[in-house]
């Protein structure tokens, strides 16, 4: 697999300014009024039920982004859910972390800071 460094520099400017400009982004299939795949269903209504806000971003309508994106963290799959610029990780981790209390934690400490 590719690393990171191999990304065009412009995409990889794309991507770090995104994750900048937003505390928690989450990389989907579809946007959260209509997810275009379960796992991506799955992540917004986690997201949704702890409440805070987050944004979304349809890789669906930007392969170069789609492709970047799984070189830049290293994930191969979507969703992707980025925190202050870190990959947290995918529905499952997101699943796990959720059922644990930990997501609130971790969401609402970075939205509150």
């Amino acid at each position: 697999m590719e690393t990171a460094s191999a990304l065009a520099p412009a995409l990889r400017t794309r991507i770090e300014t995104m994750l900048a400009e937003h505390a928690v982004i989450l990389f989907m299939k579809g946007l959260p009024d209509s997810p275009m795949c379960g796992f991506s269903a799955k992540a917004v209504a986690m997201l949704d039920h702890v409440g805070v806000p987050y944004h979304a971003v349809d890789i669906l309508t930007d392969e170069d982004l789609r492709q970047g994106l799984k070189v830049f963290g290293d994930w191969p799959t979507y969703p992707q859910l980025y925190v202050k610029a870190e990959l947290l990780g995918g529905a499952d981790i997101m699943s796990e972390m959720f059922q644990a209390g930990e997501l609130a934690t971790v969401l609402k400490k970075t939205t509150s800071a």
